[in-house]
């Protein structure tokens, strides 16, 4: 058996009268709400976070999209540019237009006497035709 508590006197008797008997859920009150606000804050960031990346996905899915799209309108253009670069379609074109090919060049020397024999452009000899020819690119005249 544990013998009898001692009579506190002087400093520590006003001391122990300071200090609550038992322990009291008062105390423990102010550290459950604020571990219950912290995880609630917690929660709601995270919710948040998650919102704004998903959003941000969904922008980089669209924005993958239109390049793709944009990619392949570019290379349908190049390819469109490639025919009209062709000789073959470059001739077309031309005698379209009435233009005959050339014909012998002549060349001026340093000196100002003239090489060659310079003639006049042949005539046409095929008609053009509307039927195998290439549309005009916008913004060419007709």
């Amino acid at each position: 058996m544990s013998p009898a508590p001692k009579q506190l006197r002087g400093r520590a008797a006003r001391l122990a009268r300071m200090m609550p008997a038992s322990p009291s859920s008062a105390a423990r009150t102010p550290f459950v709400l604020l571990v219950v606000v912290l995880l609630g804050g917690g929660l709601i960031t995270l919710l948040l976070l998650n919102s704004s990346l998903n959003e941000g996905s969904f922008e980089l899915s669209e924005l993958k999209r239109e390049t793709t799209e944009l990619t392949d309108e570019q290379q349908e253009l190049q390819r469109e540019v490639d025919g009209y670069r062709a000789p073959d379609a470059l001739e077309r074109r031309a005698r379209e237009l009435g233009m005959v090919p050339g014909g012998n060049p002549a060349f001026l020397d340093p000196d100002g006497t003239v090489r060659g024999e310079p003639g006049p452009a042949a005539e046409p000899s095929v008609a053009p035709s509307a039927a195998g020819s290439l549309p005009l690119p916008s913004g060419a005249p007709a």
